[in-house]
């Protein structure tokens, strides 16, 4: 009887441990460009205030990041010129490019002031998802800007990491 309950715990304890694919969690928007142009130094999830029009949308089209940036005005956090599509059966729209409000704690918000005014960083949108409870997230990024030495650099190794990888699957 004993050993029946154990084959049963580890059973179930086996089903438990399976990975699961989230349904909920989707990227909508990423900015690939931004790792490109800027070095990125520290990372944020921000909330992000949606009408429902804007939600709708999120959900079952696409938005752009990639021109917009983020910048901290009277103690608020704003994303700015940031698209996301119309949605065409809202009996209410909403602006494509209307300036959107970013939630984070205030002790984020104060760091974000003091290295954007103090230490010259910008705040750079990287990626727009939805997580794993379906709430739209925005992860920001602290970044300062690359001189063109450094872009080209990139690139390189970019390139070379390419090459080496084709070496690499010819050989095998």
């Amino acid at each position: 009887m004993r050993h029946m309950d154990r084959r049963r715990h580890s059973h179930y304890m086996h089903a438990m441990a399976k990975p699961k694919t989230d349904p909920n969690y989707k990227v909508i928007a990423e900015n690939r460009r931004a790792r490109f142009d800027y070095a990125i130094e520290d990372d944020l999830e921000c909330g992000i205030v949606l009408t429902g029009s804007e939600v709708k949308s999120l959900r079952e089209t696409s938005a752009n990041i990639a021109e917009c940036y983020a910048t901290v005005e009277n103690g608020e956090l704003w994303l700015v010129n940031s698209y996301i599509a119309p949605y065409e059966r809202a009996m209410f729209g909403h602006e494509e490019r209307r300036r959107r409000k970013l939630l984070v704690s205030r002790k984020e918000l104060a760091r974000l002031w003091n290295d954007t005014q103090r230490k010259g960083m910008t705040i750079v949108p990287l990626v727009l998802y939805f997580n794993h409870k379906g709430v739209a997230k925005l992860k920001v990024g602290i970044a300062k800007g690359k001189k063109t030495v450094d872009k080209r650099e990139t690139e390189a190794k970019r390139d070379w990491n390419r090459q080496k990888q084709r070496l690499l699957k010819e050989r095998s």
